[in-house]
């Protein structure tokens, strides 16, 4: 099957691009940059490639994974649009200087390379000299040599390179005992992001039921922000196309909150406040859940605390129409949003997770079932992994790490016994 498809691959793709003998066994492996490749401004990666390439100190660096090593050929697709160039491509230890001057796309052979592990392989362009105004443009990187065997781990041409260049998102999937499934009222966690894994566009989503979600994000180099959002039970991307009786309606918010809605992934309310929470700290997230059967809705209400301060923050509070239920389908979530820092690995801890029913009476969750989304599944990406770590759950994503965590495993973290110490009636 792996055969198969990159034969297909290069039949899609080599004939506009190389030369047909390039079919030949073995085959052949298109990277496009626009998926799998990374640089600073004022250089730039659109869906066509590299572009902009001006500055002689920025290097373009483009990520695959094999399954296995071996020695393969490299090659690019690129054109210089005025002029010659020279530059520099290193793979590993080895290092090629290529001197350039066609004017139109075409296949520049750079030379092989043995690689001895398997895991990613990185591959950096950084120019050296130039006549005109870019170095060049580059498409392509076109590996030759691949063992059919051989597992080629890439994003590929016709998926979506901004969810690619994002990279994998992961999740802990909590179970629920069956006796308390449909009556979970209260929902508490807790998130300690390691000191040095709080990047930019880093979302570490700790409190996700059926209809929603709350954690907190790395906005900017100088925001943070501790986020809220309930979706609407009308289907769509429009917060705007929402009929007035389907709205999620604001009850409340603290004082330094701001409510609005959303949209582009599915829409709703969403709520958030500026905090500048910090790495190495640990952090609670609170979540209730209060149907009301007479008018047909369910009011959920979100609170935040800074653990080493002993301090509460109410968030929002949203109703929820067309709803009558407790929370269901509780998970926790890691993500990137920002896709130039897809080549940044970003991890947090996810502890301390309890439940209470409408009684009050609060159960410890100590088992999860860990996924990905469709980035993991479709094998685009593989640096991303969770499980067990100091006693909590962890999650982990993006900057090509090897050693990945296959998805749809279950872990089991030892029980604290240490009820949430939360006095419900002085919640602000």
């Amino acid at each position: 099957m792996k055969r198969l498809f990159i034969l297909a691959v290069c039949s899609i793709f080599t004939m506009a691009i190389v030369p047909t003998a390039f079919c030949s066994a073995p085959p052949v492996v298109i990277i496009p940059l626009g998926g799998n490749a990374w640089v600073k401004p004022p250089a730039l990666i659109t869906d066509d490639g590299l572009t902009n390439w001006t500055g002689g100190q920025d290097i373009t660096s483009i990520y695959f994974s094999i399954s296995e090593g071996q020695t393969l050929s490299f090659f690019l697709r690129l054109r210089v649009p005025q002029g010659k160039s020279t530059i520099k491509i290193s793979v590993g230890n080895s290092n090629f200087t290529k001197q350039i001057n066609n004017t139109g796309f075409d296949t520049v052979a750079i030379g092989n390379v043995k690689i001895t592990e398997s895991g990613y392989v990185k591959v950096d362009l950084q120019g050296i000299s130039k006549t005109g105004s870019v170095f060049a443009d580059v498409s392509d990187l076109i590996v030759k040599g691949i063992n059919p065997a051989n597992d080629v781990v890439f994003v590929k041409q016709g998926s979506s390179f901004h969810f690619g260049r994002r990279g994998p998102s992961v999740h802990l999937r909590y179970a629920i005992p069956a006796e308390v499934k449909s009556n979970v009222k209260w929902f508490y966690s807790e998130i300690t992001v390691p000191v040095g894994q709080d990047v930019v566009g880093s979302y570490f989503m700790a409190d996700g039921f059926g209809e929603g979600y709350f954690g907190m994000q790395v906005n900017s180099e100088t925001e943070r922000r501790v986020l809220f959002s309930v979706w609407s039970p009308f289907d769509t991307q429009d917060p705007k196309s929402i009929p007035d009786s389907l709205k999620i309606k604001l009850n409340k918010k603290g004082d330094t909150v701001h409510a609005q809605e959303f949209g582009s992934e599915g829409s709703g309310g969403q709520s958030y406040m500026h905090y500048g929470w910090q790495a190495g700290k640990t952090y609670g997230f609170l979540i209730n859940a209060q149907p009301n059967a007479v008018k047909g809705t369910t009011t959920f209400t979100a609170w935040f605390k800074d653990v080493a301060a002993n301090k509460w923050f109410l968030v929002a509070s949203f109703s929820r129409p067309k709803t009558v239920k407790y929370l269901t389908s509780l998970y926790s979530f890691l993500e990137n949003f920002e896709p130039d820092n897809g080549n940044q690995t970003r991890m947090a801890l996810y502890g301390n997770q309890w439940i209470a029913d409408s009684q009050n009476k609060w159960l410890e969750i100590t088992s999860v079932t860990y996924t990905g989304d469709a980035t993991a599944k479709a094998n685009y990406r593989k640096d991303y992994a969770g499980g067990l770590y100091g006693g909590k759950f962890y999650l982990k994503n993006g900057g090509f790490f090897n050693n990945f965590i296959p998805l749809n495993k279950t872990f089991n973290r030892p029980p604290t016994a240490a009820k949430p110490d939360i006095d419900l009636t002085a919640l602000p």
